[in-house]
């Protein structure tokens, strides 16, 4: 058994392996995929780079950073000054009518509350976080490299879930990487994930001092994938020093107009307009700059002509409540119509097919996802379908018998269409499900009833149902895998599962590699560099390089895609370094998706 997927996405991924002091892997260093600047010590306007094929390897998908990059360079002029007798003072260093930026800072940021680069991230082991040492003695450049490499989003809702985990984690910054530029490579894997209110605390985790062209692009992307035009405006002025390119001047007209001060908002435009036109770019950034100065630049925006979306237009379209043709949606990223779920800006019933899609991928949990169709239910006309699936949801969870809940929770999973749907509405139904009381009454629903608890990670209420899945069944083998108690089973008892053999296989792998079979061997026995790189990391008890390395060996988008064996040595390694509920609950999906 082989690991297509794996040995064709990890030759480029480990890249830079020898270089850095980890086992040999056998290729040269690709180049940078994130935005323009990531590689260069001096920033410099230029379309995004794209990843070079090595020598003898086959081509691998590139993630989608073009798609969210925004536009085309602007030429270097100066801006016309803000006052036509510029006076300098202690505050005023530039002579340019402002306050310098670095003596606000030392109003708003005293030395005692300054953060170090030595840790950078939001989430403390206090809070849902990894332990500081989550990626140990990885070297920094070997840990980006697994980041630019990772093509976006994975097989694995619970993969996807760990990894944001990983990514958000208050770690030490591993040697040879600065801790903003290493910030700005974990925020930039978030975006592309879909992950933009992750993306964006990443970012906000580091001072504005500190930034480095890296992060201040990566900062951009992420200010717009959350539709937050306010949010660049804290950093467009240091920005403009370090990378004076077209958009951070537009940012700074934005950041002019939403201040209410027509007078330098208007000039900024005008400035751009003379070198862009009215290219769609700017005319959404005029419009941006019409809602705070009392719509006295009331801007029309038509998307005619316009053949490709980037994170500058959708966002600054939806900051500006611009609706987006449904067609240019196609033109982006998955992660894009994950942007689009949660975003308050959207109106909920027409974020709805996007939040189904996000809550398969972890973008959006259970919960979420209940709480949006309550809100249409509440908001949106009754005659409308999703208001009537609201309704059923509704009595899944409050009808005054099981049978009825039962009823209408299978209502919901029939009239799901695709294999994605299919697994949403069982996410959707996880908390009702576990609200019921275990009964032989529903026993032929009892697979799903499982898969839908388990879909949420609720394993303890999924365990109460043990006495009524039948033996063999695919609610049985979930129940067995998601056990929590983690207990040993023979082979035999694994060999009684009845369902396809697709199945029956990861589960064998699932169990073996969570070390619950007695007796059991490795699946396939598969020796290569990727396999070799997790048991590495999991022997070392590196859970962040783990993580990192599990999503390189879920590179698709479909199940179909995941080995057994890479199954086998992603639960093992996870279980290895502590991260064993996320084990169970992959191997769970793993079931379930297939």
């Amino acid at each position: 058994m082989t690991i297509s997927r794996t040995k064709l996405a990890f030759g480029a991924a480990l890249a830079v392996a020898a270089a850095v002091g980890v086992p040999a892997l056998g290729q040269d260093g690709p180049e940078s995929l994130l935005p323009p600047g990531f590689d260069d010590p001096v920033p410099a306007p230029a379309p995004t780079p794209r990843a070079t094929q090595a020598p003898g390897q086959p081509a691998a998908p590139a993630p989608s950073a073009p798609s969210i990059t925004p536009g085309l360079p602007l030429d270097s002029a100066p801006l016309p000054p803000a006052s036509p007798t510029p006076v300098t003072s202690a505050i005023d260093k530039d002579g340019d009518g402002k306050t310098d930026p670095d003596v606000i800072a030392r109003y708003e940021l005293p030395d005692f509350a300054k953060r170090s680069l030595a840790q950078v991230g939001p989430a403390s082991p206090a809070s849902d976080g990894l332990p500081v040492t989550a990626f140990g003695a990885a070297h920094g450049k070997f840990l980006q490299t697994l980041m630019r490499r990772t093509n976006a989003p994975i097989a694995s809702r619970w993969l996807s879930i760990a990894l944001r985990r990983a990514l958000l984690s208050r770690v030490d910054t591993p040697r040879g990487v600065n801790g903003a530029d290493f910030a700005a490579e974990r925020a930039w894997l978030l975006l592309r994930m879909g992950e933009a209110d992750a993306a964006r605390a990443m970012v906000q985790s580091v001072d504005v001092a500190n930034y480095t062209p890296k992060l201040f692009q990566v900062g951009m992307q992420a200010m717009l994938a959350t539709a937050d035009p306010g949010g660049l405006c804290s950093m467009a002025t240091p920005a403009l020093k370090t990378a004076p390119d077209r958009n951070w001047r537009l940012a700074e007209a934005i950041c002019a107009g939403l201040e209410g001060d027509p007078t330098r908002a208007g000039p900024l435009i005008d400035q751009a307009r003379r070198r862009m036109g009215n290219e769609i770019d700017l005319l959404l950034a005029e419009k941006v700059v019409g809602m705070g100065v009392s719509g006295r630049r009331a801007v029309t925006i038509e998307w005619n002509g316009v053949d490709q979306i980037s994170a500058w237009r959708w966002g600054l379209a939806t900051a500006s409540g611009t609706q987006v043709p449904d067609a240019l949606y196609d033109t982006g990223g998955p992660q894009l119509r994950y942007w689009r779920a949660t975003s308050p800006a959207i109106a909920p019933n027409e974020r709805l097919a996007a939040a189904e899609a996000a809550a398969g991928q972890g973008v959006f949990s259970s919960q979420a996802l209940t709480d949006l169709y309550g809100e249409i239910e509440d908001a949106e006309d009754s005659s409308r379908p999703e208001v009537a699936v609201a309704r059923d949801l509704r009595t899944a969870f409050i009808a005054a018998t099981g049978a009825e809940r039962v009823t209408q929770m299978r209502q919901l999973w029939d009239a799901a269409q695709g294999a994605q749907a299919r697994y949403a509405r069982l996410i959707l139904t996880a908390r009702a499900a576990a609200r019921l009381e275990p009964s032989a009454d529903f026993a032929q629903d009892a697979d799903r009833l499982i898969a839908s608890m388990l879909s949420a990670g609720l394993d303890r209420s999924a365990m109460r149902w043990r006495s009524v899945a039948a033996r063999g069944s695919d609610g049985w083998a979930m129940l067995l895998l998601a056990d929590p108690a983690g207990g040993q089973v023979s082979a035999s008892e694994v060999e009684a599962y009845g369902g396809s053999a697709e199945k029956g296989a990861m589960l064998a792998a699932a169990m073996a590699g969570m070390g619950r079979v007695t007796g059991a061997n490795a699946p396939g026995g598969v020796d290569n560099a990727w396999t070799r790189a997790i048991a590495l990391a999991a022997e070392r008890r590196q859970p962040g390089t783990v993580v990192l390395l599990a999503a390189i060996g879920m590179q698709t988008q479909a199940w179909a895609g995941v080995s057994p064996t890479a199954l086998y040595h992603i639960t093992r390694a996870l279980t290895r370094v502590g991260l064993d509920s996320y084990a169970r609950m992959i191997a769970v999906e793993a079931m379930t998706r297939l």
